[in-house]
């Protein structure tokens, strides 16, 4: 259902149908993209587009704008809550989006009607339903109205929103739901049809709520046992495809393959972050032998001729390196994949990764303070996220992460101590949001009030999206509201404000070296430094400037540059070194760390959209290179 975005095909209808197929062959499937049903049925009733769309899907996420459209159809009133929504939004969307939304609400029962006899019609035995983010009220709404259209269907929810508690929740409260399906649905759900077509009992199937004789709420208790990676199937991307081409929505973007080579993450289970809440209920770490994860990328890039890959990993798992990384390389296929790695790879790790075609990584940056990493339990520092930006930028990876605030025991000086440095950083890829935490479930700082937030209420959105007492939302909700921790507002509009300036200079600015052995040429093209060409050509400075390639405390700067260079170099002169080169913008420090910022020269500034465009239109020359 909406707002399941529409250019990525459903990884959890995709196994599904095909986990269905494999366990009961006989059974007839039927796969329906209401979310892109929605976007041409919208378009037709009113001005919508794929910005439009995005912002519901994905830009009002912790806002739950997506989810309020839907609560009029799922309470079956176009008045629901209107007034009440308006107010509680006012200045936090624009009068646009607040106009939009009040159409959009009014129009979703008629929508979820047409979606609901198109399913009817079919006369299914089972309607199963996926939902993840701001799919709850349009999933609840449809299977309310299908339910009312034939009482015979069976209706089973299962997906990210119903994990856990939340799944009981949504099943006491929603008798309209005959099933819901908690954790992995991959042999559950096979399972759950096999006892409805065969009049079987549904007591041992882990997780499931189900009702009794009297139509009392019964859940299973679920499994402590994580999928293992031989049951992880490839999906079925077909019905997707055959949907997208006819529709409107195939002018929106091209779409993209969505794989899964792993589930869990290996560093949460080891230092879980005190923010995260990603992997619900199952942490441990598992991933299929990149020989099967390889055949599975080719096999779907082949039968749909589609070459950009998300992977849906929480992070990469680091043997691929040696072994799927390689495969990729070897095979001269053009890929080009997304994939969510750690921090701390090293600048040959991410070069092994472009040349695999993983061009875009989301290395859960998160901050450059260490102080705050350590309160996130990140286990980096600020100067080896720097590094990470800075190889990334070398190895032609883009980057993408979001600045974090919020944190118990963060204070503003955490932050400004990194701000004063920013003008330095312009050259490297900005973050592309920045945000004060949401308290999501499963996270620590949910399960472990003691670590500050201890005052957790249900977000005052879900309140007027459900209408239910605060007990049942505090078990159907996954982000809580809570007293702001850490820095102030004003502190966190400062952040914003030099963030802000950061993304607005990153496409004209420029910082590169080549080094070419008796000495290094950097060339710098950023507002808030007057030098374009500078030459390090003295040999104890070519060699602090390489040590500083990775992290060093001064003291082990001192004592390895004296140990390269075969003679005592002094505190007092490296410390003059590292004030010129501080002003020069080619250094990043943070707690007690040192790491230049420079990366190698490799053009890659040049393929930025709109390289050409800023150059010509600044007036700025490419730099000549003379010894400066």
């Amino acid at each position: 259902m909406p707002w399941a975005v529409v250019d990525f095909p459903s990884i959890a209808l995709g196994i599904l149908r095909r986990s269905v197929a494999k366990a009961m062959p006989d059974v007839e499937i039927e796969t329906l993209y209401a979310n892109i049903a929605y976007a041409d049925w919208i378009a037709e009733h009113h001005e919508f587009g794929s910005a439009d769309y995005r912002f519901y899907a994905e830009d009002s996420y912790f806002l739950g704008c997506g989810d309020w459209v839907f609560s009029s159809s799922l309470h079956d009133t176009h008045e629901w809550r209107v007034g009440d929504y308006a107010e509680l939004m006012a200045g936090r969307v624009s009068d646009q989006r607040l106009r939009t939304s009040s159409v959009l609400h009014g129009l979703s029962g008629r929508f979820v009607r047409d979606i609901a006899e198109r399913v009817a019609a079919l006369e299914p035995d089972v309607v199963g339903f996926t939902t993840t983010f701001q799919q709850n009220a349009a999933t609840l709404a449809a299977a309310r109205e299908i339910k009312k259209l034939d009482p015979r269907i069976v209706t089973v929810l299962g997906g990210a929103n119903c994990d856990g508690v939340q799944g009981a929740a949504l099943h006491r409260n929603y008798p309209f739901v005959d099933f819901v399906v908690r954790g992995e649905g991959e042999l559950a759900f096979p399972q759950v049809l096999g006892a409805i077509r065969d009049g079987g009992s549904v007591l041992d199937v882990p997780g499931l709520c189900w009702r009794d004789a009297n139509g009392t709420s019964v859940a299973n208790a679920m499994t402590m046992r994580p999928l293992s990676p031989s049951d992880m199937v490839m999906p079925d991307y077909d019905a997707y495809f055959d949907q997208w081409a006819p529709s409107r929505v195939a002018n929106w973007a091209a779409p993209v393959l969505v794989v899964e080579a792993a589930r869990g993450c290996w560093w949460g289970e080891k230092h879980h972050c005190t923010f995260c809440g990603l992997n619900g209920s199952f942490m441990q770490f598992r991933s299929k032998s990149p020989a099967t994860f390889f055949d599975e990328i080719v096999t779907l890039a082949r039968r749909h001729q589609i070459l950009d890959v998300c992977v849906v990993d929480n992070i990469l798992d680091m043997s691929y390196l040696s072994s799927l990384v390689p495969s990729l390389i070897e095979s001269g296929y053009d890929l080009r994949f997304h994939y969510e790695i750690k921090s701390n790879l090293r600048l040959d790790q991410l070069r092994l990764l472009a040349q695999a075609g993983i061009v875009t990584v989301q290395p859960g940056i998160e901050s450059l303070s260490s102080h705050v990493l350590r309160l996130m339990d990140k286990g980096v520092s600020g100067c080896q996220n720097v590094r990470l930006l800075r190889d990334a930028s070398t190895a032609g990876v883009v980057t993408s992460w979001n600045y974090l605030y919020g944190f118990p025991g963060e204070t503003s000086q955490d932050y400004e101590t990194v701000l004063a440095q920013i003008p330095a950083l312009h050259h490297l890829m900005p973050p592309e949001t920045v945000n004060r935490i949401a308290i999501e479930r499963f996270s620590p700082y949910f399960d472990r009030p003691e670590l500050g937030f201890a005052d957790l209420k249900p977000t005052a959105q879900n309140s007027l999206i459900y209408g239910l007492p605060e007990e049942e939302l505090l078990d159907i909700s996954y982000i809580f509201d809570a007293a702001p921790r850490g820095i102030d507002e004003n502190a966190a509009d400062r952040l914003r404000e030099v963030l802000d300036g950061w993304r607005d200079e990153a496409r004209k600015s420029r910082l590169t070296q080549c080094d070419l052995g008796h000495r290094i040429v950097l060339v710098s093209r950023r507002a808030h430094f007057d030098w374009t060409v500078l030459v390090i050509d003295d040999p104890v400075e070519c060699a602090a400037f390489r040590l500083l390639e990775q992290p060093r405390r001064v003291q082990s700067l001192v004592s390895k540059l004296s140990a390269q260079c075969g003679r005592d170099i002094s505190l007092p002169d490296l410390e003059g070194l590292l004030r010129r080169w501080r002003a020069l913008g080619l250094i990043f420090e943070d707690d007690g760390q040192i790491i230049h910022v420079v990366p190698e020269a490799v053009n890659g500034e040049l393929l930025r959209v709109g390289a050409a465009v800023d150059a010509h239109e600044t007036g700025r020359p490419e730099p000549s290179m003379p010894r400066a």
